[in-house]
C-alpha cells in the first residue's frame, strides 16, 4: 500500500522551498499536472505490472507526456519538433514509454476539452501509429518542410520570432545605444533572486566551461537568477544564465543549468543500466541518441560533485497547444499521429546500444497484437489509479500536509 502524501514528501525532500511551493501548488490545478509532477509514483505504480517484462528494451526518455514534445533549435540551426526532456531517461521495455504517454491523453481529456470517448480514440490511434511507424523500421524526423497541420502552424510561426523580442521578455535593459545592458527579469514567473554565492558558483561554472571554446568571450556571463520551468523539476537547483553572446544587447544569449537526479523509471525496475560517468552524462547520452539532432550547447558538467546540464534557451522553443475547442478532431488526430511516429523514430534511433534491442527485433514485436490490447488496458487503469491519487494529494494538500512553513 503506498502512502501518496508520503511517498511525495519524501521524493522532494531537500529541494528549495520557495519553488517546491510552486509545485505543489501548481499539482493541486488538475490531475495532469499532477501526473506530470508525480512521475516517480508513476513509475512506482507500474513497477507491479507485469505485462511488459517480455517485451523488447528501448531507451526511452522516461518522462514522456502530451507536454514533453516541443520545438527547438537543433546544433545545425533548424529548427525541430520532438520529445524534449530526458531528465528520466533509461532503458526499459518500450510499452513504460507508451503507457505513460496514453495515460496523459487519458487524464488530459477535461484539459483537452476532448469526451472519454475521444481520448479513447486518440489512444487507439497513437498505439496503431506507433506500431505502423515501428514496424517500417526507418527514423523520421520532423521539422518545417516535413511537417503537417498544429506542429506546422508552430514551425512556420517560429520563423517570426527574433533574439531580441525573446530577450526582451526575459530580462530588462538600463542604459542607451550601444551603452544599454541587459539583466534577467526577475518576475517571480520564469525567475526569483539567487545568492551571492550561487552567483559566484555558476559564473565560475561558465568560466570553466568557456575555456574549452574557441570563443570563450561569447561565455561572459553578465546576470544569473534561479529558473522556474517545468513542474516535475521545480526545486531543484537550476539557473537561467544571461551571457554576452555575440554582443550586447540583441546578441545576448540565454543558457539554462539544470541539477541532473536519478531516472525515476530507472529506479522502478530491474533492467540493468549502463555505468554512466554522471547522470548529466546518461540524460545527454540518451537524449543524443533519441533525437534527431541535439538542442545547442547541450553539455554535462560538475559542480563540487554534482552533475548539471547546461544547454541555450531559445527563442524557438515551444508547445503545441491541442485544446478540442482551437482545432478539430481530424487536427488532433493528426497531431497524435505525428507524436507516435516520434516516439517510434527515437526508439527505432537508438536501436542496438548498450543492450537495447535491435532494429529487426523491434520490428517483430511491432507486428503482433496482444500487446496493444494490454497497453489500451494498462493505460486506462493507470489514468483511473493517477485521479484517485490526486484525489488523496488534494485531501492531503488542503489540510496542510504539503505547508513548508
Amino acid at each position: 500500500m503506498i502512502d501518496v502524501i508520503q511517498t511525495i514528501r519524501q521524493f522532494n525532500d531537500q529541494r528549495d522551498p520557495e519553488r517546491l511551493a510552486m509545485k505543489y501548488h501548481s499539482m493541486r490545478t488538475n490531475p495532469f499536472i499532477f501526473l506530470r509532477g508525480t512521475c516517480h509514483l508513476f513509475y512506482q505504480r507500474m513497477s507491479h505490472k507485469t505485462f511488459f517484462k517480455s517485451a523488447p528494451l528501448t531507451w526511452n526518455c522516461g518522462d514522456l507526456h502530451l507536454e514533453n514534445f516541443g520545438s527547438y533549435k537543433g546544433d545545425n540551426r533548424l529548427t525541430y519538433f520532438d520529445m524534449n526532456d530526458f531528465d528520466e531517461a533509461a532503458l526499459a521495455p518500450f510499452p513504460l514509454e507508451l503507457v505513460r504517454l496514453l495515460t496523459s491523453i487519458f487524464i488530459g481529456a477535461q484539459t483537452l476539452s476532448i469526451s472519454d470517448g475521444e481520448a479513447y480514440a486518440l489512444c487507439e490511434n497513437f498505439i496503431e501509429s506507433y506500431a505502423e511507424a515501428l514496424t517500417s523500421g526507418k527514423a523520421t524526423w520532423v521539422e518545417r518542410e516535413t511537417s503537417h497541420g498544429i506542429i506546422h502552424r508552430l514551425l512556420n510561426d517560429l520563423r517570426e520570432r527574433d533574439r531580441a523580442t525573446y530577450l526582451n521578455k526575459r530580462t530588462t535593459t538600463a542604459g542607451r545605444g550601444k551603452k544599454r545592458l541587459r539583466q534577467i527579469r526577475i518576475d517571480g514567473i520564469k525567475a526569483l533572486t539567487v545568492t551571492d554565492q550561487q552567483r559566484q558558483m555558476v559564473t565560475q561554472t561558465i568560466h570553466r566551461y568557456a575555456q574549452t571554446h574557441a570563443n570563450p568571450e561569447f561565455f561572459q556571463v553578465l546576470d544569473v537568477a534561479r529558473r522556474i520551468a517545468g513542474t516535475g523539476s521545480l526545486g531543484i537547483n537550476r539557473f537561467m544564465i544571461l551571457v554576452a553572446g555575440k554582443g550586447s544587447p540583441d546578441g545576448n544569449y540565454l543558457l539554462d543549468l539544470k541539477n541532473a537526479r536519478p531516472s525515476a523509471l530507472a529506479a522502478h525496475i530491474s533492467v540493468r543500466q549502463p555505468k554512466w560517468a554522471s547522470e548529466a552524462q546518461r540524460v545527454v547520452a540518451i537524449e543524443r541518441r533519441m533525437q534527431s539532432v541535439s538542442m545547442a550547447f547541450l553539455t554535462p558538467i560538475s559542480i563540487d560533485r554534482q552533475d548539471y546540464i547546461l544547454r541555450a534557451l531559445q527563442p524557438a522553443e515551444d508547445r503545441i497547444s491541442l485544446d478540442h475547442h482551437r482545432h478539430s478532431m481530424e487536427e488532433l488526430q493528426q497531431t497524435i499521429t505525428t507524436l507516435a511516429k516520434i516516439v517510434a523514430s527515437g526508439h527505432l534511433r537508438s536501436t542496438g546500444r548498450d543492450g537495447s534491442a535491435t532494429a529487426d527485433e523491434l520490428i517483430s514485436y511491432g507486428h503482433k497484437h496482444k500487446w496493444k490490447t494490454r497497453l489500451m488496458k494498462a493505460a486506462q487503469q493507470s489514468a483511473q489509479q493517477v485521479g484517485e491519487d490526486w484525489d488523496n494529494y488534494c485531501l492531503g494538500f488542503d489540510s496542510g500536509a504539503f505547508d513548508l512553513a
